[in-house]
């Protein structure tokens, strides 16, 4: 399997989307891939998010973060749309991880002065429910592919 692609997996609760990628992630060879995976709620917020994600990279030379050398990160995020919407309407976990693929980082949110953090190696997978009360912006469905999972039947 090919991991160079962001993607989205969509559909109805109980189809089985959560559980089709976290067996993908457990058949992974784990000599080249380093899973990571995260569950979005109506609380998260963009900085546990970001803190969750850089409390597992390496700084691999002066501004560059990733996996340990010679892996790659999949970031598995389940319930993408989950996050509450703010008064005008974004998700800052979502526009967070927006920006880390227009980018290609973010901001340190530690350090006093704030420098940027170029993230390297990284394949972003999530799943959804179909869009209903939440869904997410254009600006950052642009990055992914889509796989859509169909409601099942009792046969």
């Amino acid at each position: 399997m090919d991991f160079n692609n962001h993607s989205l997996i969509c559909g109805p609760t109980g189809t089985g989307k959560t559980i089709y990628i976290k067996s993908i992630l457990r058949k992974l060879d784990k000599s080249k891939f380093s899973p990571l995976e995260i569950g979005f709620s109506a609380q998260t917020t963009a900085g546990q998010v970001q803190n969750i994600i850089d409390a597992v990279l390496t700084r691999r030379k002066k501004g560059f973060y990733g996996p340990v050398p010679g892996k790659k990160m999949i970031i598995f995020v389940d319930d993408l749309n989950m996050p509450k919407k703010e008064e005008f309407g974004a998700q800052p976990p979502i526009e967070l991880l927006r920006q880390m693929l227009d980018q290609g980082g973010w901001y340190d949110n530690v350090e006093k002065i704030k420098p940027f953090k170029q993230l390297e190696d990284i394949v972003f997978m999530s799943a959804m429910g179909p869009p209903g009360r939440n869904t997410i912006t254009a600006r950052f469905q642009r990055h992914l592919n889509f796989i859509s999972f169909t409601e099942l039947d009792e046969a």
